[in-house]
């Protein structure tokens, strides 16, 4: 079983808490998590509910309740508020702007000898044989068209002027 973790609360931290609860600007989560706080005070100007009843009050799960509590006796009330920054930093961008363009000009040209039209495993070889990227997946290729509305099977693919459209 996991340990359990008593929160008591000084008359500054009751009182700054309060204060975070009644001023209108505040986040959600941070809002919800002082509230926690203060329902599970077992100090003596507190509550002291039980977790299950602070869960249900406030529409969350227990386990968030617990985790709370844990972070606050261990790291301080700051550190119970706030969200905890990510251990792994999110992943470097590969395809930036410049690649997207330079694979929709690409894209707008002629055609490689042999073929039609450009097709998405084409523009995937072609940009890793040209350097614009070490690997690209044709799913890559896919949605960078997509995002750009480009279609490779229709014949206005920039390079032909696009049909006139019928007046409604």
């Amino acid at each position: 079983m996991s340990p359990r973790y008593r929160v008591t609360l000084t008359e500054s931290e009751r009182n700054a808490l309060e204060a975070l609860t009644r001023r209108g600007q505040t986040h959600a989560r941070r809002f919800i998590h002082a509230r926690a706080l203060l329902l599970c005070d077992a100090g003596p100007h507190g509550p002291g509910w039980k977790v299950a009843d602070v869960a249900a009050a406030l529409g969350v799960t227990g386990r968030t309740i617990e985790h709370l509590k844990k972070r606050f006796v261990e790291e301080g009330l700051e550190a119970a508020l706030t969200r905890k920054p990510r251990d792994k930093p999110p992943r470097e961008v590969i395809f930036d702007g410049a690649f997207e363009a330079r694979l929709i000009a690409l894209a707008c040209s002629e055609a490689p000898e042999g073929y039609r039209r450009w097709t998405v495993r084409l523009l995937a070889d072609k940009a890793v044989e040209l350097n614009l990227a070490p690997c690209v997946s044709h799913m890559t290729v896919q949605r960078v068209l997509k995002k750009t509305n480009l279609s490779l099977t229709s014949g206005a693919t920039g390079k032909s002027r696009r049909k006139a459209m019928r007046p409604l």
